[in-house]
């Protein structure tokens, strides 16, 4: 497929009724293992794995070229569309639009950082006009930071926030709006009914709302950020101690291409 039609592929993703699951890599081994996989549809790059397996911290330490290089080997080693963590766009979120495009990226994650809303709402609109320039329908997972910053706030309070936000990023012409954290049904409920049916997209965390009831809930997508290099890492890290005390390697380990 061209990356146009990678990106009207993934949109459409967002939109169908099945809850659209894509499961987060950070280089391209962990991105073909996924890829080969019945059932991947797309597939969603983390920063903080892609940042930690550079040696960098997370939150735009890593250069932004290298990030860059990254998403696009993973772009250009698989089928399906790639949608990258952008993290806050590396101080010009249309430039690293337009960078992640020219690499194969059809889709990305935004921060909002909880900036100012004007502020936040002018880099979606970057972002959209930077695929809209490289004849692209960029798809943009809009994420607010309203849960991940709220602190001890009201959750009334923070729910508002977040769809104030997520209603003004689709105005602004975001595909769907990502809020991270730790939400019960209820709040997951709030957010649906306030930013719409399959435009919210969330994070599965450990203590997450099964998959099955967010896509009753009406809920588009839903990832896994770092989690899934943390669970990489937990099954080496207990087998290397176990090495380490004379073990030997499992039975069933997946061969590699």
């Amino acid at each position: 497929m061209s990356n146009r039609e990678k990106a009207e592929t993934l949109a459409r993703l967002h939109t169908d009724p099945e809850l659209l699951t894509v499961v987060n890599v950070w280089d391209v081994i962990s991105a073909t293992v996924v890829a080969d996989l019945a059932g991947t549809k797309a597939l969603a790059t983390a920063s903080h794995s892609i940042a930690a397996s550079y040696g960098y911290a997370d939150g735009e330490q890593i250069p932004v070229d290298t990030m860059i290089e990254a998403v696009g080997r993973i772009a250009a080693a698989v089928a399906q569309p790639v949608s990258a963590d952008l993290e806050a766009g590396y101080g010009d979120p249309g430039e690293t639009t337009r960078k992640a495009i020219g690499v194969g990226v059809v889709g990305a994650n935004l921060e909002d950082q909880m900036k100012p809303l004007a502020q936040a709402v002018a880099a979606v609109e970057a972002v959209v006009a930077a695929g809209e320039a490289e004849g692209v329908p960029f798809v943009l997972n809009a994420r607010t930071d309203a849960f991940v910053k709220a602190g001890d706030r009201p959750r009334a309070d923070v729910v508002a926030d977040a769809v104030e936000r997520g209603k003004a990023f689709l105005e602004a012409g975001a595909t769907c709006v990502f809020v991270p954290g730790k939400l019960d049904e209820p709040t997951v409920v709030q957010l649906v009914e306030g930013i719409g049916e399959r435009r919210v997209s969330v994070i599965n965390v450990p203590g997450s709302l099964p998959q099955e009831r967010l896509q009753q809930l009406g809920v588009a997508r839903v990832s896994f950020g770092p989690w899934t290099q943390r669970l990489a890492l937990t099954a080496f890290a207990d087998f290397a101690v176990s090495a380490i005390r004379g073990g030997n390697l499992p039975d069933g380990v997946r061969p590699l291409n």
